[in-house]
Parts: C-alpha cells; sequence; structure tokens
C-alpha cells in the first residue's frame, strides 16, 4: 500500500516532493516508524494518543508519519496534536496553531510560562534543559489525562537515544538511555517514542524538503558548552571517520548481554555455578614435553 504513488494522502503531504530521492526517504521512514512501533509493542486498538509538538523537524516528522500511517489504515489509534508554548520570549505563537488548522489535524494548544519558572530558578551560566524538560513533561502528562490520551508519544530519533546514552555513560556513570516504550512514574500513562529507528538526518531532510514552519529552541539550543552538544560532536567525528558508526552503536542497544557486564543486580554472578562433572582422570602422563630436544 506504501508503494502506491496514486493512493490519496494526507493534507500533511500535500505538494510532497516527487522525486525518487524523496520518495525512498519518506518510505524508509514510514518503514522504520512501524518497524519500532509494532517491535516495542506500542499499538492498543482504540487507543488515543497525544502527540508533542514543539516545532522542530523532528516532532514535524513524527506528527506527519503518525498520520500518513493512520491514514492508510496501519495505525488504529486516534491522535491529538498538543504543542506547549511555555512562554519563551519571541516565540511565534501562532504559526502551529495556523499549521495544524490548515492540515486539518486535531490539537490542542497550551500555555504555560514555565520560562519564567526556569530563568528564575536556575542561576546564570547553567543550563535550563534539566528543569525545563521537567515542567514540561509534568504538563503534558497533565494535559494528556485531561484529553483522556493513554500516551504522551514524543519526537526523540535514534541520535538522540545513542547521546543520551553516551551522557549517562560519560556524565552518570550508568548505562541507560531514552527507551522506546516506558510506562510513567505514576503507572498511569505511556511513553511512546515511535522514531527510535530514525536517523535524525532523514528527520532533517524531511521536515526541510516538505518545507515545514521549523521553530527554532532559542531557550535550550542556543546555550553553549552544554553536554549534549559535546556528545554530539563526538558523535560526528566517529560518523565521519567510520560511516554507519552510529548505527553499529545503536544494535549494540538492542544486543546487551547481563552476564558479559558487570552489574550483580541484572546478572546473579555470585550463584553462577560449573555445569560439568570434574574429570578426576590424571592426563598428566600424557602431556607432551615441549622443552625435549629431538
Amino acid at each position: 500500500m506504501l508503494d502506491d504513488d496514486d493512493a490519496p494522502i494526507h493534507p500533511l503531504f500535500a505538494g510532497a516532493p516527487s522525486t525518487t530521492e524523496f520518495k525512498k526517504l519518506r518510505k524508509r521512514i514510514v518503514r522504520e516508524t512501524r518497524d519500532a512501533i509494532e517491535k516495542y509493542g506500542m499499538i492498543e486498538r482504540g487507543a488515543r494518543w497525544l502527540v508533542c509538538l514543539s516545532g522542530g523537524k523532528d516532532s514535524y516528522t513524527l506528527l506527519a508519519i503518525l498520520h500518513e500511517l493512520k491514514w492508510r489504515g496501519l495505525l488504529p489509534v486516534d491522535l491529538l496534536a498538543c504543542n506547549l508554548d511555555q512562554g519563551q520570549p519571541g516565540f511565534p505563537s501562532t504559526v502551529l496553531p495556523k499549521f495544524l488548522e490548515d492540515m486539518g489535524v486535531p490539537h490542542r494548544i497550551e500555555y504555560q510560562d514555565t520560562y519564567s519558572v526556569v530563568v528564575d530558578k536556575i542561576p546564570q551560566g547553567r543550563t535550563y534543559c534539566s528543569l525545563c524538560s521537567r515542567l514540561r513533561r509534568g504538563n503534558l502528562y497533565r494535559i494528556a489525562r485531561e484529553e483522556g490520551c493513554s500516551a504522551v508519544v514524543l519526537g526523540h530519533h535514534r541520535d538522540d537515544i545513542l547521546e543520551t546514552f553516551f551522557m549517562n555513560l560519560f556524565h552518570g556513570g550508568r548505562l541507560a538511555t531514552m527507551p522506546p516504550k516506558l510506562v510513567n512514574e505514576e503507572g498511569d500513562l505511556f511513553v511512546y517514542r515511535p522514531l527510535s529507528f530514525v536517523a535524525e538526518v532523514d528527520c532533517e531532510r524531511f521536515a526541510t524538503q516538505m518545507n515545514y514552519p521549523i521553530i527554532p529552541c532559542d531557550l535550550c539550543g542556543s546555550q553553549d558548552g552544554l553536554q549534549r552538544q559535546q556528545v554530539k560532536q563526538i558523535l560526528d567525528q566517529w560518523e565521519k571517520n567510520s560511516p554507519g558508526r552510529r548505527q553499529v552503536m545503536f544494535r549494540a542497544l538492542m544486543n546487551a548481554r547481563p552476564s558479559h557486564l558487570c552489574d550483580p543486580s541484572i546478572f546473579d554472578f555470585t550463584g553462577l555455578s560449573l555445569t560439568g562433572a570434574p574429570d578426576t582422570q590424571d592426563f598428566s602422563q600424557n602431556i607432551p614435553n615441549l622443552r625435549q630436544s629431538d
């Protein structure tokens, strides 16, 4: 069905480039998104998802691909797009409402001035990301409950997951990252990341070629020296030196071997025992003397 170029398309894809390159890009992102949704069991028939839209390239890609899947009968859930306007100075508050209305996408725009809270609580020179994300997450959970949604759906992609893994490794002293699927601390909402298999460069190419109205993050993304940016530069250099390394590293996150790590809480090292019976036969007489001269 996805290969039928004459099939009707969702308005989010109106005006899409007709080039072979773009068609391959779209189909690849759709395929990888479907793979993640199926592999991690994200579909609950009849569920309602709160699709979080920041206005960045990743969230536009997420919104379009999910509607593509739903449009073609491959995603049996209701989708509600949501933008949380956090009161950042200069934020173009009319861009997303107009875009969503023009596209015929059900949506909710919520205004909560978390910006003032962040700049008040975080000392000058420190990064805002941690507190900003906690406040944003709390509001999104509240909105999901108010709208009867069972899942909050985020636009994090493969590279976000890799960067988080290395941030935890380098700075947090733990092996952890953003999982494609989790349950919130209260236990009443799923958090899904359907773009977990999608490369950041593909999101950027897709959103750019679709000419979506990208809104940059001037709150967190404009701060220099962020740990995430440092990790990103390392990964960029590795990828430059060895193309395809990002994908290899991501596959490693799906191929963990607890018995070959060092955490006794996930593998019972003390309970290890030998399975073969000891052989008491003396083989010492059969060992050749390698130092014996001919």
